[in-house]
């Protein structure tokens, strides 16, 4: 069940030089606001997952700083090593692991984690752009070839954008950029339709067993495709150009797609009540947990940063039922008196 024996930061954020041993069960680290608890959480994800989920690398770096270094030792005695030195000319990041050091952090390296944040719990009330992120976060976990995709998407959005930014553009120039949008999108848009639909066929059950009630809960992507994907999206790109050319933006793909969500076939957004749309973030963070078991096997490190002190007792009980056979990390404000066997950690001010 336990992933995570200890951890030792060297100039990360806050962080001068702190080490910390993690139970095998819960561990909970209070201290006041600033004194670094999700610093923490932070560095057990880049050791994990290969990179932050708050920002660059090399705002990790602490201001006076001259390199950061992140020591993580797993329950079985494995170690490995994080460095980010800024004066690298190239390779700035390095993951020493296995005697072997590497400049990203391989899948067969990686293990996953479940991550959630106070604002995951605005997930359904905020913006297209992270329900996009908590799906493509999702599934890069499961599928490295998603994560690649993705950044390859990105860098081809980044090329043609900076393109329509130019007084003048040849066609040419234009279409290449279109070709691999549209090869990359497609392969996007094709694996997020399949694991929304995996997560719609469980979301009803999973927010009934927290809500205790009889509501139907669906979410959908907000795009529907027939035929070649592929070929609706060079199609778009090339119908939507002038338009394109006009904004100095590419104005159609799957950066620009949405995931919607119903309770009760009525839009959770004008419909649900607070508790409602809570109640559907936590379900969806335990059908998140139970789909990376069902397909890898692993038993995912859970890193909760302060979600309980946003969560009524109700909910906190579910949250603890649900994941009491995982090793959780979390933040916290204070004790969380719902947790009875953990260890705990204070940060000081």
């Amino acid at each position: 069940m336990s992933i995570v024996a200890s951890l030792r930061l060297q100039h990360v954020r806050s962080h001068q030089d702190y080490a910390v041993t993690f139970h095998d069960g819960v561990t909970v680290i209070t201290g006041p606001n600033g004194s670094g608890k999700t610093t923490i959480l932070e560095a057990i994800y880049i050791a994990l997952q290969g990179t932050s989920f708050k920002s660059a690398d090399a705002e990790v770096l602490r201001a006076t700083g001259p390199w950061w270094r992140i020591d993580l030792v797993t329950v079985d005695g494995d170690k490995r090593a994080i460095t980010y030195d800024p004066e690298r000319v190239t390779k700035k990041k390095q993951f020493q692991i296995d005697q072997r050091t590497l400049a990203r952090l391989v899948p067969k390296y990686k293990h996953p984690v479940v991550l959630f944040e106070p604002e995951d719990l605005r997930l359904l009330n905020g913006s297209p752009a992270r329900r996009r992120q908590f799906i493509d976060r999702f599934i890069s976990q499961l599928n490295p070839l998603y994560a690649t995709a993705l950044r390859k998407y990105e860098r081809a959005l980044k090329q043609r954008n900076t393109l329509l930014k130019r007084p003048y553009i040849a066609n040419d120039e234009l279409f290449a950029w279109n070709i691999s949008l549209a090869e990359h999108g497609a392969y996007i848009i094709e694996q997020r339709i399949a694991f929304v639909e995996k997560i719609n066929s469980q979301l009803t059950d999973a927010y009934n067993d927290i809500a205790q009630s009889s509501d139907v809960v669906s979410m959908h992507y907000s795009h529907t495709f027939v035929g070649d994907i592929k070929q609706k999206l060079l199609d778009e790109l090339h119908a939507r150009a002038e338009r394109d050319r006009l904004l100095g933006n590419t104005s159609v793909g799957p950066h620009r797609h949405d995931v919607i969500f119903h309770l009760n076939e009525a839009p959770v957004l004008s419909t649900a009540s607070r508790g409602e749309t809570r109640t559907i973030v936590l379900a969806l963070k335990f059908l998140e947990v139970a789909i990376i078991e069902q397909l890898t096997g692993l038993k995912p490190l859970i890193l909760l940063d302060d979600v309980f002190s946003e969560l009524d007792e109700a909910r906190q009980q579910a949250l603890s039922r649900r994941t009491r056979e995982h090793q959780i990390i979390m933040t916290s404000t204070h004790i969380v008196g719902s947790q009875r066997d953990f260890t705990h950690i204070t940060l000081g001010d």
